[in-house]
């Protein structure tokens, strides 16, 4: 299926998004797109699939011009769209996730649970993947809630399949299956659109890229025509000399430590210290225990045994209150039920934790509140028309820095950041870096979860590797190299 789209414009309000798009996407091509927050790239996908409809401009498929309804109407003529943000239902299992409004019936009517089985494992045997198809979608983890919801795109048997950040919450192995599908797809003459943020992806698995900027699509070409250096320039409209910035603080004393931490069938034992100003890196595969550790220690999970010693002294922490009142901040990995409350303004967001510096007398001064959160949404360059609309109505990577402009406000002490570039782009990732080596040379710790191997070994001073629940080995910035971490990280010496 070919597809083409000519003159795309798109006005929210006052707010122009996109202005005069054109974007050719060949049949059985794999075809990036890419761009900053706020480039238009979501919203341009939302108007070829129905859910948004087009100020102007056309849309055409095999030649001819379609105008799609609704979502549904756009699956009907074969298009799929996988998107950025989780869309599976929690309460139910992966089996009903994967046949959402179209179960099979028997001939008494009922839900046919054994055809649905057989076409789910049938399908996961195609690509390659292992689901617990009966477990419940609230207990996966975010990996094989991403895998659920590609695995469902794909039993649509579409003809143009849309990916948005679809590796962002795998394991190397899974992506590396993804990639093999998105090859089987291509060879049967099926179209992918791909916007990711992850250059060496884009390079390794795509024909062509579409560079998006401001609204507007800047440049389109054969991805062995150009390089990542020019398609930076693109997207962000200059050149980064340096994709992780210097760490040029130096680390001072101990401060923190975690002695023994235990929580049964989770993690055990697990020992470390921080000192102030560094940033100590966590890394291993997806189930390894990382987060579970982050959140015993914030107080979100239980921990049956084990010792926080904090400026010297024991500290009790059975609650997140608990770890905030101490000065520590947590960015959850999944920053869409966890990180925001989607209804409330990017005002409130932000000022959350930071109640008490804006209240007097237990009342919040709302000048006093806005003119923190605009200040902290300017430092984080949050785009959004107006930082009193809700959250839930920004891009995935301007919620992310609302997230982290939340934390970053109240000054923490200790800040753990869990995937904190997850879902974000290039030019946005290098703000953080710079913010991360800002806030340490203040004084601040960071312990940084993160599944990229560059990010952990362009910013950490330490890492710190976990294997299947335990602590396997913590290397020194300068001894630490991707085999070292990998082996570590999968049980080797």
């Amino acid at each position: 299926m070919e597809i083409k789209l000519e003159g795309i414009c798109k006005s929210f309000g006052a707010n122009r998004v996109l202005t005069g798009v054109d974007l050719h996407v060949k049949s059985g091509e794999i075809h990036a797109l890419m761009g900053e927050n706020g480039a238009g790239k979501s919203t341009l996908m939302n108007i070829l699939t129905g859910i948004h409809k087009a100020d102007s401009g056309k849309i055409f498929i095999d030649g001819k011009e379609v105008i799609f309804k609704n979502n549904r109407d756009a699956e009907l003529h074969g298009i799929a769209f996988i998107h950025q943000e989780l869309n599976v239902w929690p309460n139910l299992s992966i089996l009903e996730n994967l046949f959402m409004m179209r179960t099979p019936k028997n001939k008494w009517g009922f839900i046919d649970y054994q055809k649905m089985t057989q076409l789910a494992e049938e399908k996961c045997k195609e690509i390659g993947i292992t689901l617990p198809l009966k477990k419940l979608a609230g207990e996966c983890s975010v990996g094989q809630q991403q895998m659920t919801e590609i695995t469902k795109s794909l039993m649509l048997d579409a003809k143009v399949v849309i990916m948005d950040e679809p590796t962002a919450a795998l394991t190397e192995r899974e992506a590396n299956r993804l990639f093999a599908v998105m090859k089987k797809l291509k060879a049967r003459g099926v179209s992918v659109i791909y916007i990711s943020h992850r250059m060496e992806e884009v390079f390794t698995n795509c024909d062509r890229i579409t560079v998006m900027r401001d609204g507007r699509a800047i440049a389109t070409s054969l991805t062995k025509d150009t390089d990542m250096e020019t398609v930076v320039k693109n997207m962000v409209g200059r050149v980064l000399s340096e994709y992780y910035p210097e760490r040029t603080n130096t680390p001072g004393e101990e401060f923190f430590k975690v002695e023994n931490f235990s929580e049964p069938g989770v993690f055990q034992n697990i020992s470390f210290s921080l000192r102030r100003g560094e940033i100590l890196g966590v890394a291993g595969l997806m189930g390894a225990g990382r987060t579970e550790i982050m959140r015993a220690i914030f107080g979100i999970d239980h921990c049956k045994t084990g010792k926080i010693i904090y400026e010297g002294k024991e500290i009790s922490i059975k609650k997140p209150l608990d770890a905030i009142k101490q000065g520590f901040g947590f960015i959850t990995e999944n920053r869409k039920s966890e990180g925001l409350i989607l209804d409330f303004s990017i005002v409130q967001n932000i000022a959350l934790p930071n109640g008490e510096r804006l209240s007097k007398h237990y009342c919040i001064n709302k000048k006093s509140e806005f003119t923190f959160c605009q200040k902290m949404s300017e430092k984080l360059g949050v785009k959004a028309e107006d930082i009193r609309l809700p959250a839930g109505t920004l891009s995935g990577g301007n919620q992310q820095k609302v997230v982290i402009a939340k934390w970053v406000g109240m000054n923490p002490k200790l800040l753990i950041l869990d995937e904190p570039t997850r879902g974000i782009d290039i030019g946005a990732k290098r703000d953080i870096y710079d913010l991360m080596n800002t806030l340490t040379a203040q004084g601040v710790s960071i312990i940084m979860v993160s599944s990229e191997l560059s990010e952990v070994l362009g910013m950490s001073d330490r890492i710190m590797v976990i294997h299947e629940g335990k602590l396997a080995g913590i290397l020194e910035h300068k001894e630490a190299t991707q085999e070292k971490i990998m082996t570590l990280a999968t049980g080797g010496m």
